[in-house]
This record gives C-alpha cells, structure tokens and sequence, in this order.
C-alpha cells in the first residue's frame, strides 16, 4: 500500500494520496477577519492550491463537509462555493453546525477528491 503524505506535521497532514483518493485536512481561513464569504474564498483558493499539488483539482471533487460556526451563514457561503464550481457537477456535501478553534473563525472546509 503506497501512500502520499502533503505537509505531514505532529498533528496531521495537509493531503493524503491513497488508491487514486485524495483527502484534504479541514482548512479555514487565514485572514479571519473576512465575513462568511471571504473566508470562504479563501479556503476555496487553499483547496485549489492543495489538489494541484497533488495532482488534481476542484472537477473531480467527490465530497465536501462545511462545518459552520453559524449555520445562518450557510447561505452566503453556498454563493461562492456555486460561483466557484461554476458549471462543474457537484460533489456529495454536508453542511454542519459545529464550535470552531475561535470564534473568528466561520468556516472550516474539509474535501476528498479523486486523482
């Protein structure tokens, strides 16, 4: 079994590479002063980054969970993640109510794609 660790550190690996599958670690924003749909950007811009690192991208998503510090946001989030994936199909997704590592943090994105 060959696997393809991304930025692997003490807690966790960017990316991991198994079979053909790639998963990517739950991402948040790095400007957390952003709203919802900054931060948003900027994970989508972060994801981007990672599957062409490892060899992919955002047309072969094959799920996605959104976890949301305020599940009211919901809405404007799922603008920029339709304006991101364009015409694309859509990946299986869960959107989820959840307290985050601070409370300036509004989204945390976490994806699984195919190579």
């Amino acid at each position: 079994m060959t696997l393809k660790h991304l930025n692997s550190g003490d807690i966790l690996s960017q990316a991991v590479e198994h079979a053909g599958v790639i998963y990517l670690a739950g991402l948040t924003a790095d400007d957390l002063s952003a709203d919802i749909k900054g931060q948003t950007r900027q994970v989508l811009d972060k994801i981007d980054g990672i599957l062409r690192k490892m060899g992919s991208d955002k047309s072969k998503l094959l799920a996605a969970t959104l976890y949301f510090t305020n599940i009211d946001q919901k809405a404007a989030a799922n603008e920029v993640w339709k304006a991101w994936l364009g015409s694309l199909e859509r990946p299986a997704r869960a959107g989820i109510g959840v307290t985050l590592n601070s409370p300036e943090t509004l989204i945390e994105i976490m994806v699984t794609a195919a190579k």
